[in-house]
């Protein structure tokens, strides 16, 4: 079959930084996906972006779709067939239906029941009568901000500006917003121009002749090749945070480095200040020596070519130093405040309307933390620091600074506390109890940040839940999904025994004592533990833990996450084991029938009528004795194994529901018990074993 290559290219005004690799990504995904849907074959598919275009080459596409060759399944034969052996009127109609005749039906025997077929063949449509239908691929890219542009009803991320589609070198005919598809693209905004595409395997060398390079890996290594260079050239390190170097990829057609430089002065200042004023507002890659200290210098990349880069570093570098000054300027006036002072302005900050000031806000995580170190007994110089960190934890939010560069919270926290004459160990927590900040960053270090941070991001979702923010679908606007994956790292961090229920109990008792929101408290009790669940299950997954041995674990409480996570891990460690199947069926026996009993009654040893019975039962003592001494997880699993041969012991010489019903109800109690003791570790009876 004959084969051409496939060009597809969306040409934008610039799209945001951010947004252009997923859109880039959907796009070849929507592509590949629609021609498998057709059975349309092709060799390979490579997707291109910049900032001003979404594009998929596919090459080796086939000229038409594949030719189809299937049998189509109608009515078993005693419907097909009347009494007299004629063909019934549900033959003719599934016949009819496929495009044949009755005389093509046969008759196929499939579980031992025969069914009529007919042969179907399907010839394959040309795919250049197909490929129109890409217009819809491009209208159903979808985008975190959609928006409408001009008079047009497409929303689109930014506007459509031209279209290149190209079979061959024949043009697919379509239009979106009055955008006609031509062989047409545009090369680099300033330093490019107009160009015709004839052939799709030469769109990466054509437009590279007209400064745009648009394979993103390719311009990724560009960067850091530069990069390097320069490092070389100096003797400098040039710290690369993979987000910035993603985040100026998308920002430049033809990347082009170069540095400039910045008043030793500014030095003084913090290392976070001038990082984060170079990093988040200017998208500079800051400079440090061999030995990590930060230099006065910063390294930049254009959008162009070498030409005239003086003229580019001192128009930075104006622009850098009017940032610095500002910052200069707010960190002198932030050393005017005692924090005193900024704590008084927290009671006119309003957090959210419905939960209160950022005062009020302090002031319940100040009580959660406080029962949180009594429960984690905490020595009285450790509460001491933890408390009093909790008191001053937000004071920094008022300052200049975190005003004009909100990044910087918690960092000129501890910055600033120190220079007020706070403990180290206070100003510490300050820092860390905003941590982890993302999925990247590490856990608190220190006992009274972490405690902090615990409480902190728990008030936040709790409050939350009780005025009806519950994150759903992609929404999720105050991080609540984040930050409860934060305590839970947290306590996986500091190996804390801490029942997650009780946890959330403790900052719901603030919040409602604070009079906010209208649920009640078993109602946002049921969504707070159900809502951490599936935070849980989604940390399980990552760690490759099989779905169904999650659902086990947490079937009943969550109670200790270190715990929790343990017995997950024990369970899929052990779930190829020898004797792993036959365990776990014999224990999902007991909760199986155990969920028979009525109540949870006394244990009547007398009621006994058989030896296995008996032994059941001081098996079950024993395991229970065992468990009392907090044994791992590991030791934990193997003492409920250990229960089977007693258990199929008891199965086999024992009626639970015996005739008689005082028997029947002590057995079921004795099952109830025992049932009790395994779902501690996990629902057994929620484990797929084959």
């Amino acid at each position: 079959m004959n084969k051409k290559d496939l060009l597809l290219e969306i040409g934008l005004e610039e799209m945001p930084a951010r947004f252009v690799t997923n859109s880039m990504n959907q796009l070849s995904d929507k592509v590949k996906s629609w021609l498998l849907e057709k059975k349309i074959s092709f060799e390979e598919i490579s997707a291109f972006s910049s900032p001003r275009r979404l594009a998929v080459l596919v090459r080796g596409v086939d000229t038409a779709q594949e030719d189809i060759n299937e049998e189509a399944k109608g009515p078993a034969k005693k419907i097909a067939l009347t009494e007299d052996g004629e063909w019934s009127k549900a033959a003719v109609g599934f016949s009819r239906g496929q495009g044949a005749s009755i005389e093509d039906i046969f008759f196929k025997e499939i579980n031992g029941v025969e069914y009529a077929h007919v042969s179907k063949f399907i010839k394959g449509q040309e795919t250049a009568a197909l490929l129109p239908e890409l217009q819809q691929i491009i209208t159903s890219l979808s985008f975190p901000k959609n928006m409408r542009w001009a008079n047009q009803d497409l929303r689109f991320i930014r506007p459509i500006k031209w279209l290149i589609a190209l079979f061959g070198n024949e043009v697919i005919p379509f239009s979106i917003t009055n955008v006609q598809t031509s062989n047409l693209t545009r090369g680099h905004r300033f330093l490019g121009e107009e160009i015709e595409i004839n052939n799709p395997a030469d769109y990466e060398k054509a437009l590279l002749a007209q400064y745009v390079i648009t394979n993103p890996q390719e311009r990724k290594s560009a960067i850091l090749s530069q990069l390097e260079k320069i490092e070389e050239e100096h003797g400098w390190v040039v710290p690369v945070d993979e987000d910035l170097l993603e985040e100026v990829n998308n920002l430049v057609e033809y990347p082009t480095a170069l540095y400039g430089k910045f008043e030793e002065e500014y030095l003084e200042l913090p290392e976070e200040v001038l990082i984060t004023s170079m990093k988040e507002h200017q998208r500079y890659f800051p400079v440090k020596s061999k030995d990590g200290t930060l230099l006065p210098y910063f390294v930049t990349v254009r959008n162009g070519s070498h030409e005239h880069l003086e003229k580019v570093a001192k128009g930075n570098e104006k622009v850098l130093r009017a940032r610095l000054s500002d910052a200069a300027f707010f960190y002198r006036e932030d050393q005017k405040t005692d924090i005193s002072a900024s704590l008084e302005k927290l009671n006119n900050i309003v957090y959210h309307e419905e939960i209160g000031t950022l005062a009020e806000k302090v002031n319940r995580v100040r009580q959660l933390a406080a029962k949180l170190s009594e429960i984690l007994d905490f020595s009285g110089e450790a509460k001491a620091v933890t408390d009093r960190a909790a008191e001053i934890s937000k004071f920094d939010l008022v300052s200049h600074m975190v005003y004009e560069f909100p990044e910087l919270q918690g960092f000129m926290g501890e910055k600033y506390a120190l220079q007020k004459g706070e403990k180290e160990a206070v100003a510490r927590a300050i820092n860390e109890h905003y941590m982890p900040r993302n999925a990247e960053d590490q856990t608190p270090e220190s006992d009274a940040g972490a405690v902090l941070s615990i409480a902190e991001k728990l008030d936040t979702i709790v409050s939350s839940f009780a005025i009806g923010i519950i994150p759903s679908g992609s929404q999720d606007p105050y991080a609540l999904r984040r930050q409860a994956s934060g305590i839970i790292q947290t306590l996986l961090a500091k190996h804390w025994d801490l029942k997650l229920e009780e946890l959330i109990a403790l900052s719901l008792e603030t919040v409602l004592n604070a009079n906010i929101g209208k649920k009640s408290k078993n109602d946002l009790m049921q969504e707070l533990v159900s809502f951490f669940k599936l935070r849980i299950k989604y940390m399980l997954q990552e760690k490759a833990i099989r779905y169904d041995l999650i659902e086990a674990v947490l079937g009943n409480d969550i109670g200790s996450v270190p715990s929790l996570v343990n017995r997950a891990q024990v369970l899929e460690s052990n779930k190829d084991a020898d004797g792993f199947k036959e365990s776990i069926e014999a224990l999902s026996r007991v909760i199986n029938i155990a969920s028979k009993a009525e109540d949870k009654g006394d244990i009547d040893s007398g009621l006994f009528e058989n030896e296995n019975e008996k032994a059941l039962f001081s098996k079950y003592l024993s395991v229970t004795e065992e468990l009392k001494k907090e044994v791992k997880e590991e030791e934990a699993f193997n003492l409920l194994i250990s229960l089977k041969p007693e258990i199929d012991q008891y199965f086999e010489h024992t009626m639970v529901m015996d005739e008689n019903q005082e028997i029947r109800r002590n057995r079921l109690h004795q099952m109830a018990h025992l049932s009790d003791v395994i779902k501690k570790f996990a629902n057994m009876n929620e484990i797929i074993v084959k």
